[in-house]
């Protein structure tokens, strides 16, 4: 006689074979390993899909490498909507630029927990920036020799406005021809920098060489660190600021040793007690507002490079 189990419920009891009850558990437990299969696989794609994205930005930089001093711009479109985080790294000889790539998958944020670093890659923006399209733009950092690219990434959901910017500034944006760079023409919803004061969202004191945005300052010498400040979370610019001065530390060390090479073959330089002076004050900035000194001194090597028998760079 085939066992039966008695289940109660309202108006009396309901007789289920034992046999069915055993295959309904059955049947609800390997739907559930079915579900949760599918699920990490979808995950485990999902996640290798960023890290290769993440990679591909990283590659994508190399050719805003300018080598010269005019700023060069770009764009990439990703498949999905995405969010780039930008995250740095200061430890160690370099210190480390990190991306990481969160994709929209079902109409929702799928965070990877995926790094993909560089060491020789300098990156400013906010602490992530969203959408499907991304422009950047690079340009030269000299201090007072050239220390690296850098390059800006925005969003082409976000419009940026520059509003009483000096000539230069003006001509070299447009020059851009970057979609989301406006000079004057602003929209209602662009993000409004000014070189004069007002109510906008990012104020720029040319003269006294800093960036007031978020109610925090950001100071920077020459145009280049002045768009890193623009476009970057205050966190990101003041670690990078830092990469960046470990690496003119480092810079100022082989010129010391092609100096003592020159000189060997009879062209004197008077430049070695400067730049011993320069690569042990960048290596101890601790923050934006002690650049300074810094570039005073960084400017006195420049002239005496620009008046020596044999120049060093």
């Amino acid at each position: 006689m085939e066992t039966r189990k008695k289940i109660f419920r309202k108006g009396g009891f309901l007789d289920i074979s034992f046999t069915w009850l055993f295959a309904i558990i059955v049947g609800v437990f390997i739907l559930f390993l079915a579900i949760f299969a599918v699920t990490k696989i979808m995950e485990t794609g999902q996640t290798a899909i960023s890290a290769k994205g993440a990679k591909e930005i990283g590659i994508l930089l190399n050719p805003l490498e300018t080598g010269f001093e005019t700023a060069k711009s770009t764009f990439i479109v990703l498949p999905v909507e995405s969010r780039i985080y930008n995250q740095c790294d200061d430890y160690g000889t370099f210190g480390r630029q990190i991306i990481e790539l969160s994709q929209k998958s079902f109409d929702k944020w799928v965070d990877t927990d995926v790094e993909v670093s560089f060491q020789n890659k300098y990156i400013f923006s906010e602490k992530y920036i969203e959408g499907k399209k991304f422009y950047l733009f690079s340009k030269p950092f000299e201090f007072p020799f050239k220390i690296s690219d850098l390059v800006y990434i925005t969003s082409s959901e976000n419009e940026y406005c520059f509003i009483d910017a000096p000539e230069e500034i003006e001509d070299e944006i447009s020059s851009l021809n970057q979609a989301n760079l406006l000079v004057k023409n602003c929209s209602a919803n662009s993000i409004k920098v000014c070189f004069s004061g007002g109510s906008c969202s990012i104020d720029v004191d040319y003269g006294n060489k800093y960036v007031k945005k978020n109610g925090e300052r950001m100071y920077f010498e020459g145009d280049s660190l002045m768009y890193s400040a623009i476009f970057s979370d205050k966190k990101v610019y003041e670690c990078q600021l830092k990469r960046l001065m470990k690496r003119a530390e480092q810079l100022s060390l082989l010129y010391i040793n092609k100096l003592e090479f020159v000189e060997r073959v009879g062209c004197h330089s008077n430049l070695k007690p400067d730049l011993l002076e320069f690569g042990s004050l960048t290596k101890k900035l601790e923050s934006s507002g002690n650049m300074g000194y810094i570039a005073k001194v960084a400017e006195e090597i420049n002239d005496k490079n620009e008046l020596a028998e044999c120049r060093l760079w």
